[in-house]
């Protein structure tokens, strides 16, 4: 899969994101890729225009698309995609929203990237249990990073995002195993299973119910921060899934 980086935003330079790309490239080819043997590369391409519109060109080259917007408005930047490229997968990072929740936008490129490599379509369910009642069987979003989306670690100087591995959409436990890329413990503990770590929050539907919830962990004010600026701008891929039609 070739991911085009197209940047919009008048505050960082195609060189710093240049520099983003490479290190974030990096982790797909050492780190993320020897765990679930599926890639990607991603490229950083010109975008046709200051301003994207319905009626521009198409200023992506590859199989799927994320952009790079100021602010943290949406909706029109939802329009223009759907417009021009519609069935194409794609992500946004929004540079307003990753100040709001103090977190470098290198972290949340390289969340959208992992997660645009493990489901392009946003269309993928895995049975598990719930992170609180674990008698409870739901269904979760096949997501990369959101149990872990508070965590990172540096390649080559940049800020790069954890991700859970393969053994984490597992029902069962085994002595040992690691569920996810640091293996960071919390509270003397490492992530279960279906599990998360403080910061983190997730998506689940209940068959039974036939609704969907998004835990958060436990009373984390990052994870509260988290997701109420995400519930505002309306998108990303939670809020795409749950919302099929609408973005």
């Amino acid at each position: 899969m070739i991911i085009s980086v197209i940047n919009h935003s008048a505050t960082i330079s195609d060189e710093q994101v240049q520099e983003v790309i490479r290190a974030i490239n990096r982790q797909i080819a050492q780190d993320f890729t020897p765990y679930w043997s599926f890639g990607a590369t991603l490229r950083l391409e010109g975008p046709v225009g200051r301003h994207p519109s319905t009626q521009t060109l198409s200023d992506m080259r590859g199989d799927a698309v994320l952009y790079l917007l100021d602010g943290s408005n949406a909706l029109g930047a939802t329009g223009w995609h759907l417009a021009n490229y519609r069935d194409i997968p794609y992500g946004f990072v929004f540079l307003g929203l990753c100040e709001k929740m103090k977190e470098p936008w290198s972290m949340t490129l390289s969340h959208e990237a992992l997660e645009l490599v493990g489901d392009p379509m946003c269309n993928l369910l895995v049975e598990g249990v719930h992170p609180f009642d674990r008698r409870r069987h739901v269904f979760h979003l096949f997501e990369m990073c959101d149990a872990v989306q508070a965590e990172s670690y540096r390649i080559d100087g940049v800020e790069v995002s954890n991700f859970v591995l393969p053994s984490y959409f597992s029902m069962g436990e085994q002595d040992g195993r690691r569920n996810d890329f640091l293996g960071r413990a919390c509270a003397g503990a490492t992530l279960k299973s279906f599990g998360m770590n403080p910061g983190g929050y997730l998506n689940i539907f209940d068959p039974k119910s036939g609704k969907w919830e998004q835990p958060v962990y436990e009373t984390d004010a990052a994870a509260l921060l988290r997701k109420k600026l995400k519930s505002r701008i309306k998108a990303g891929r939670g809020y795409r899934r749950s919302h099929p039609g609408r973005a």
